[in-house]
This record gives C-alpha cells, sequence and structure tokens, in this order.
C-alpha cells in the first residue's frame, strides 16, 4: 500500500527496483517456490499485486479485498480479460473478484485460500482492527501460508523527511523486536510456524537497522480439517463484491471445442496440402503412386510413422480428400487438448465435415478448385 508516498521518502537510498517492486516480487518468487492455486490478497488497494500474480499459472483464483472501494475502482479494469485472453485460452481457469470490506469481520467467501498476503496492511489498522486481525486470518481463514509486510521503524531514521511514521493514515510502526514478538504470539496461538526476512538492504555499515520492509513468513503446521471450517463459518456474507472476471479456459468446454476444431482443421489442411503436392507430382502414374506414402514428416518421424499404418493413411478418392482422424489425434497438441479419441470425436461432431463412417475429415476440393 502507499507505494508512491514511500517511495518519496526513499529516492536518496534508491532501492533498485524500487521498494514497492521487491515486496511483489517476493510474493512472486513464494508463489513459484509454494504453488497455491487459490490466493487473497487482504489491503489490495489498486491491485498492482494482483496483476503480477494473474500471470502466475499455478493460480486459479484471486481475490481482493480492501476497505477503501474506490481505490479498488479505479483500477479494477486492470484485472479484466483482454482479446488475447478469448482467442487464446489458457489451459488453467482462473476466476478474479474484488471484494470491499475489513480484515476485521470474517466472510465465507475468504475461505479455502492456500496463500494469503497482507503486504503493508497492518499498520494501517486501528488497535481494535488489529486484535480481531490474527482471529480472522489465523483462526477462520486459516491458508496454508500468509505473508505479512510491514514498516520497520529502526530504518525511519535512515529515510529522509520521517519526522515520526512513513505514512500520515499509519496507526503505528513496529520495530523488529516489537514485530517478531507480534508474529510469534501469533504464530504459537494459531499453530503456525514463521521465519523472518524483508527487503530494502541497509546501507552499508548500517546493518543494525534491519531491513526497511519487514517480512514474516506464516506456515501453517497441521492441516486445517473440514469440520473446523464449517463450525466457523458464519451464516451471512459481510463483504461487498465490486468486481469478477472469469477468464476464458480450455477446462470451459465451448472454449475448448473451438481450440480442438481449429487445431484439427490446421492440421487436417496441413496434411491435405502434401498429400495433394504428391498426388500432382505423381500423377496418374500407378508404379509411382505405389511408392507414395503420404509424409507428415514436417511434424515428426513418430508421426509419419503413425500414418504409414494402412488404416491412418489419408487419400484422394474423386474430388473429395480424406484425412483419418485418428492421424489428426496422433498430433501432439489435438492429442492433448482432447486426452482420448472418443472426446475427440465429440468435440468436433456436427461441426467439421467427416467422411459417411465418421472416421476421416473430408475435403472437396473441386468447390476449392472453382473458388481459386
Amino acid at each position: 500500500m502507499d507505494k508512491n508516498f514511500q517511495e518519496e521518502f526513499t529516492q536518496i537510498i534508491k532501492f533498485k527496483p524500487p521498494l514497492y517492486k521487491q515486496r511483489h516480487q517476493f510474493v512472486k518468487d513464494l508463489v513459484e517456490k509454494y504453488k497455491p492455486k487459490k490466493v487473497a490478497d487482504l489491503g489490495c488497494a489498486d491491485c498492482s499485486l494482483l496483476r503480477m500474480l494473474k500471470f502466475c499459472s499455478c493460480i486459479e483464483v484471486l481475490a481482493g479485498l480492501d476497505i477503501c472501494e474506490n481505490v479498488m475502482k479505479e483500477k479494477m479494469h486492470t484485472l479484466s480479460p483482454l482479446p488475447v485472453d478469448y482467442l487464446q485460452p489458457s489451459e488453467r481457469s482462473l476466476t478474479i473478484t474484488l471484494h470491499h470490506g475489513s480484515v476485521a469481520h470474517k466472510d465465507p467467501c475468504m475461505l479455502g485460500f492456500d496463500l494469503v498476503t497482507c503486504i503493508e496492511l497492518i499498520e494501517h489498522l486501528e488497535e481494535p482492527e488489529l486484535k480481531k486481525f490474527p482471529e480472522v486470518v489465523f483462526g477462520f481463514m486459516a491458508p496454508s501460508i500468509v505473508v505479512i509486510s510491514t514498516p520497520n521503524s529502526e530504518f525511519n531514521p535512515l529515510l529522509p523527511g520521517v519526522m515520526s511514521y512513513r505514512h500520515p493514515d499509519h496507526k503505528f510502526e513496529w520495530n523488529q523486536a516489537q514485530f517478531q514478538s507480534w508474529a510469534l504470539e501469533t504464530a504459537r496461538c494459531y499453530d503456525y510456524s514463521v521465519e523472518f526476512t524483508g527487503v530494502g538492504q541497509p546501507p552499508t555499515g548500517m546493518e543494525k537497522a534491519g531491513f526497511c520492509t519487514q517480512i514474516g513468513v506464516f506456515v501453517r503446521k497441521y492441516p486445517q480439517t473440514g469440520e473446523s471450517v464449517q463450525s466457523e463459518k458464519p451464516t451471512e456474507a459481510v463483504y461487498k463484491t465490486v468486481f469478477k472476471a472469469v477468464y476464458p479456459s480450455l477446462k470451459d468446454e465451448k472454449y475448448l471445442q473451438n481450440a480442438v476444431i481449429s487445431e484439427v482443421i490446421f492440421a487436417a489442411q496441413i496434411i491435405k496440402h502434401r498429400l495433394m503436392s504428391k498426388h500432382e507430382e505423381y500423377g496418374d502414374d500407378p508404379e509411382r503412386k505405389s511408392k507414395f506414402q503420404p509424409s507428415v514428416d514436417c511434424f515428426s518421424d513418430y508421426l509419419g510413422k503413425l500414418v504409414g499404418e494402412k488404416n491412418m493413411e489419408p487419400f484422394v478418392s474423386g474430388n473429395e480428400v480424406y484425412i483419418p482422424l485418428a492421424t489428426i489425434f496422433s498430433f501432439p497438441k489435438v492429442n492433448r487438448l482432447c486426452g482420448t479419441f472418443e472426446k475427440l470425436c465429440k468435440l468436433i461432431a456436427g461441426k467439421v465435415t467427416l467422411s459417411s463412417d465418421g472416421s476421416a475429415v473430408m475435403f472437396n476440393i473441386e468447390h476449392e478448385n472453382e473458388d481459386n
């Protein structure tokens, strides 16, 4: 939070990259290490951390929470899918939701997350909110991992212009001992372990000041049971949802079908082109045609061997070209998208012109020649 305000005071020290980017990179590195599927950012403000995390391929659910609705609304459009996301749907699903509310309140929409981040948040909490914070985050939400960052007051004398707190909205700023004491007690109460680190190295000779931003990484010691989650769940939602985006995904059958149809037609056209080139080269000479076996070596030797099998050979009959589905299914991308040959047949049924027995993609070259 408040990255512009804080960076104003750190220009002389010149953190490279800027301190807020170092905090975000720290979270990203943690995501790459632990591969969480569901991540919530408490105190998400302008959604800048969420914008970075949406590109992490392991994440399928992102949620943001902030007490200031207007700040979220200013930037929430940057979390919406782009046209390219619809043209090339990802193999993973991704849903992003923003909520307006306080971290001092419990809401069932915040259950089930693997990682919860609280970046430069706790120092903005009034004392009653801070007292409720551990129970909400560690007791109720109980994610596998919690990351909390907060200013280190011991570093403040090194920041020009900082007379008291780094931001006028800060209710407190802890030194290293205060933060660690609070974190260790919180971890003990809720069965977490905690490790301390930070970003923003102090100048040479001032190492005792510690990191400019101190960070605690909490890891839950024991898996949370479904019964404990259910017993804590409130009956009513208290947060207001202000934004929700569901990204196109190949896990959605309509997007998967479009992708499969596109790949099937692409593969069939490539094979047909090579087949017709050979067909024109050898003409009607039976002896020369007997030497021809269609090849798709532009893809792989493996596929060339498959096409060599009789039941997988593409062929020309009159004005029609037949490309066996078994050959098309052998293409790595088609195979990966469909999983099974039966799935392939189901997805293209009624969408691609097939032979009468449904075993091959069929092209009418007479019509194509007329168009040309």
